[in-house]
């Protein structure tokens, strides 16, 4: 934990134990949480991505990082849930490796890496297409290339 100026080393414990008490809770609960605070089509977004997610990877671990950033992974980062004021933002992490034939990806097409898909109020994704991207991204993190 660094020292803020002017802090008292009493604050700085207090602010270091605070950010702990929030990391205590299990991920699952902190992505509910999101969901909840955000009670808009954003949160409705993220919780039907969720499922989607879930449903076509049942072995996918969610983590909570980067302070308050829903993520998927499966041996290895799957995509990220983020959320802002006109977009909830899905990065996939090696999706440059992906093959889209949907063309679900929509953002950052030129990078060398990640690719996104940034969904707006009103946006629906296929279902099947999506949920084949997951299944395709879990592949390449088990694979033994590991990509």
């Amino acid at each position: 934990m660094k020292k803020r100026k002017n802090d008292t080393w009493e604050e700085m414990k207090k602010r270091k134990n605070d950010i702990s008490q929030r990391d205590d809770e299990s991920p699952s609960r902190l992505i509910d949480a999101r969901i909840n605070e955000l009670g808009d089509w954003r949160g409705e977004t993220l919780s039907r991505i969720r499922s989607l997610i879930k449903q076509a990877d049942p072995g996918v671990t969610e983590e909570w990082k980067w302070r308050g950033v829903p993520v998927w992974s499966h041996d290895g980062l799957i995509c990220t849930g983020e959320t802002y004021k006109n977009v909830v933002k899905l990065t996939f992490s090696k999706g440059a490796q992906l093959t889209d034939p949907s063309k679900l990806f929509n953002s950052g097409l030129e990078g060398n890496a990640r690719r996104a898909i940034d969904l707006h109020e009103g946006d629906r994704v296929d279902d099947s297409a999506f949920k084949a991207l997951i299944r395709d991204a879990v592949v390449l993190n088990t694979s033994p290339r590991r990509g």
